[in-house]
């Protein structure tokens, strides 16, 4: 039986090595640019976070999150680690629950992939674009500039639209459109957020941990907790991107507001800011949160609060203590957009789940078709579990397609 695999990430390999299981089966992973797990590189900062320790269903999204169930049940967690273990990949999980490789490099998790996919029923072609597909009256039949290639199950693993820099692009989307499947809204996800803050430039770099909350025309839509970066241009950091999907969907007024010291209540912060008042009087107001926050954050709120930087702090009266106290507890950004296609780290939206199998991930209105990974409607939060769901959903449409018909 000849098996198709259309991408070379993380789901086509784990759906290429899945498949070649059944001695019987000859698969041929086809790859459009010159090397497998390029975008699998970039991951993690270049650290490669390939799953989570708190893997649960509820890290998932797209219209039904719930698709991703049977696969992390058939391929979760400890068959994740012991299939990476098998292959010689040494693994490491940080307190947070993110899991890396030992060497803390990318490259060994795509080494180990690459190895293995060097078995005598796998070929691998690189730079092998498809740009047609048609159904036959028995299986497949694959086009590209490269000549055809036919097969009897064909598993699109193209990945989606983000991280275009490093090989995202349309085309499992057109290509699943043109066997009848159809497609959800895409939009950038696990992404920077822009602002018109004027500020931002000189906020460059710092970092802070905080609790924020993304407010759509006065009504908060998202909150989260935890690193935020302030960019030239906006917000970033892991707390951003977890709630990037829905920030800025639709016109209206966009904000982000953050509580810079989620530890300590808007009392407590007046006291501490009382008690800096009355031990350094003199001290100007430009150090007036100096240990509290970053010194150059400390002198925007200071600024916002329409104090003078240079203001001995023994002239500041009780209501400007109180309202640069009610800044740091709650600092408006205003958003403008997400970072595009390019900076996201993976797509929201995709192929309809709703015409695909869950377990086997065969599609209902094509057989012999399946799909599996980022080119499906379904995306996680940061962490790990978009890996996850690459090596479970890659893993279970291998298995089916390799499977000998009845």
């Amino acid at each position: 039986m000849d098996i198709a695999i259309i991408g070379g990430g993380a789901s086509g390999m784990a759906a290429a090595l899945a498949a070649a299981e059944n001695p019987g089966c000859r698969v041929q992973l086809l790859e459009r640019q010159n090397r497998v797990g390029r975008k699998l590189l970039a991951t993690g900062n270049g650290r490669c976070n390939l799953t989570n320790a708190n893997l649960s269903p509820a890290a998932y999204h797209g219209a039904e999150p719930g698709f991703v169930l049977p696969s992390l049940q058939s391929f979760g967690l400890e068959d994740t680690l012991e299939f990476f273990h098998t292959l010689g990949l040494l693994t490491v999980q940080e307190a947070s629950g993110k899991i890396y490789p030992w060497s803390d490099q990318a490259g060994s998790v795509v080494d180990v992939l690459r190895f293995a996919l060097e078995t005598s029923n796998i070929t691998l072609r690189t730079g092998w674009e498809v740009r047609k597909v048609r159904r036959m009256d028995r299986g497949f039949l694959l086009s590209g500039q490269e000549g055809d290639i036919s097969c009897d199950r064909l598993i699109v693993a193209c990945g989606g639209l983000a991280g275009t820099a490093l090989g995202g692009s349309m085309s499992g989307y057109q290509l699943l459109r043109s066997l009848g499947h159809r497609c959800s809204r895409l939009r950038p996800a696990l992404v920077q957020l822009k602002s018109s803050y004027p500020r931002c430039a000189s906020l460059k770099g710092i970092r802070a941990n905080c609790r924020l909350t993304i407010v759509h025309d006065g009504a908060p839509v998202a909150e989260n907790q935890g690193e935020v970066q302030f960019t030239q241009y906006g917000l970033s950091g892991p707390a951003i991107f977890e709630v990037s999907r829905v920030a800025c969907d639709g016109p209206g007024h966009w904000q982000c507001r953050l509580d810079l010291l989620p530890e300590l209540s808007r009392e407590a912060l007046v006291q501490r800011l009382i008690r800096r008042q009355e031990r350094c009087p003199n001290l100007e107001a430009g150090d007036l949160f100096t240990g509290t926050v970053h010194n150059r954050l400390g002198r925007v709120l200071v600024q916002e609060a329409g104090l003078s930087l240079s203001a001995p702090l023994k002239t500041l009266l009780s209501r400007e203590l109180e309202a640069a106290a009610g800044l740091a507890k709650d600092f408006p950004l205003e958003l403008t957009e997400p970072m595009g296609m390019d900076s996201a780290q993976v797509t929201s939206g995709g192929i309809l789940t709703r015409d695909f199998d869950p377990v086997t991930l065969e599609s209902r209105l094509c057989p012999g078709l399946y799909a599996c990974g980022e080119v499906l409607d379904i995306d996680g939060d940061c962490g790990g579990f978009n890996l996850q769901w690459a090596w479970s959903s890659g893993r279970a449409a291998g298995a089916a397609a390799g499977k000998e018909p009845l």
